[in-house]
């Protein structure tokens, strides 16, 4: 009999798969610990019990090492507003919009350092490979658009349709619009991206505490509002 199940593969690369699952765990407790400056496959080797020379044959360098949380860190993201739209009506626009923010902030506070990773100030000496990268990194602008998209086809926003000045930028949304296939208006996108900006933004001024210690007694009614703000701004209020 057969020490695999169909389609689980052999024992090898199952094994290698969950060592390729402890470095990523590993790696991203050291993020937490040590910052990714400091990210070390020594040290990651060190914590799994093996020679530094071992992981290598799995991670073949820091920047390898911080792509892989760069994606796991976006997946888990994406994972996560997934799961908090799955619990709304595809019709509630305005509620899902409300998901998504809440979702993203909820993640980042409970992962400030993979957040920092991948919305705070770049490595130094690393730029993450976009053919690794977007993908994962995408998913979560693209729920955005999705709930713009949606409620412009259902007819439960109303914009103007002209397009936008200057010429130049009228030309960028349309390109957008081409690549992304949206039929809403230059106005919506422009306003959707406005959205995408300022909910990562309000997340970051409360994960990097720029609001201060005591502004606020909770940081969530203030991010709340905002989110009934934006939700205005495209219109679904």
């Amino acid at each position: 009999m057969s020490d695999t199940a169909p389609g689980s593969g052999t024992p090898r690369a199952r094994a290698r798969e969950q060592t390729m699952r402890d470095i990523v765990r590993i790696g991203r407790v050291h993020l937490a610990t040590d910052g990714a400056a400091a990210l070390s496959l020594r040290a990651v080797a060190r914590d799994l019990g093996v020679v530094s020379s071992a992981v290598y044959r799995y991670v073949g360098s820091r920047d390898e090492l911080l792509t892989l949380l760069v994606v796991d860190g976006y997946d888990e993201l994406g994972d996560a507003v997934d799961a908090a739209l799955s619990r709304v009506d595809r019709a509630d626009h305005a509620g899902r919009l409300r998901a998504i923010g809440r979702a993203v902030r909820t993640w980042a506070l409970a992962e400030p350092a993979t957040y920092a990773l991948l919305f705070g100030s770049p490595v130094p000496g690393y730029r993450a490979p976009a053919e690794q990268t977007t993908g994962p990194g995408t998913r979560v602008i693209a729920r955005l658009v999705e709930v713009w998209e949606d409620a412009w086809v259902a007819g439960a926003v109303t914009v103007d349709e002209a397009p936008v000045s200057p010429r130049r930028l009228s030309r960028d949304l349309a390109r957008i619009r081409r690549d992304l296939g949206l039929t809403a208006p230059d106005e919506l996108v422009a306003r959707g991206v406005l959205v995408w900006a300022a909910v990562f933004g309000c997340v970051s001024f409360e994960v990097f505490g720029q609001y201060g210690a005591d502004t606020f007694t909770q940081p969530q009614d203030v991010f709340d509002h905002h989110l009934e703000v934006l939700a205005g701004t495209v219109g679904l209020a």
